[in-house]
């Protein structure tokens, strides 16, 4: 009965540290590295897979949607690789639908003949240089507090945008698979939410 006890304390120390690594300072882990558990795709799903600990888009149009919680006021970040011509987005405060969902839209975009890059908030403020090269690693972080948008790309604020009509202020957070021969990847994506102004 002792070792039966002790076994079950050990475990739910365990599982409290792997839930607290999980939740470190509010942040919550948005993908575990194999399935994509919590993520919804509003067309074509399959062009959605997990390779190699990522999350990877390829093949036709769709936006893959994390259902588990909405972005009112909240931080979105995730380590991204773009292939060359590659074009995709973050979503933030956007609604689940098909087509270009609205919403706000973090540029992911290294080399697409699209001029708006990553780093840009899409239609609000333009990133024009290319930040991050093709088939490279880097990190898309986004703040979004009321009005208030900030993105940094390598840890290096790059968009600082309010909104003065606040156009979107609740929605979920997504990715963008823009279209056929893009191939996109995204792993460590986390998601903190934040109180309000």
């Amino acid at each position: 009965m002792k070792k039966l006890t002790l076994g079950l304390i050990a475990a739910a120390l365990l599982a409290s540290c792997a839930m607290a690594a999980d939740e470190k300072d509010g942040w919550i882990s948005m993908f575990d590295g194999k399935t994509l558990t919590g993520w919804k795709a509003s067309q074509n799903p399959e062009s959605w897979t997990v390779r190699d600990g990522a999350i990877t888009g390829d093949g036709a149009v769709s936006h893959l949607f994390w259902m588990v919680r909405e972005c009112e006021n909240c931080e979105f970040k995730a380590e991204v690789k773009i292939g060359k011509g590659g074009n995709s987005g973050m979503y933030f405060r956007t609604a689940f639908g098909p087509g270009f969902p609205k919403g706000y839209e973090a540029q992911v975009n290294s080399s697409h003949t699209d001029p708006v890059k990553t780093g840009s908030l899409y239609s609000f403020h333009k990133i024009l240089e290319q930040l991050i090269p093709d088939d490279v690693w880097g990190t898309q972080h986004i703040i979004a507090q009321g009005n208030h948008i900030i993105i940094k790309v390598n840890d290096k604020v790059v968009t600082d945008f309010v909104d003065e009509k606040n156009t979107f202020t609740k929605g979920y957070c997504a990715m963008q698979q823009h279209n056929l021969g893009s191939v996109v990847q995204f792993r460590n994506l986390m998601f903190k939410p934040l109180p309000s102004k």
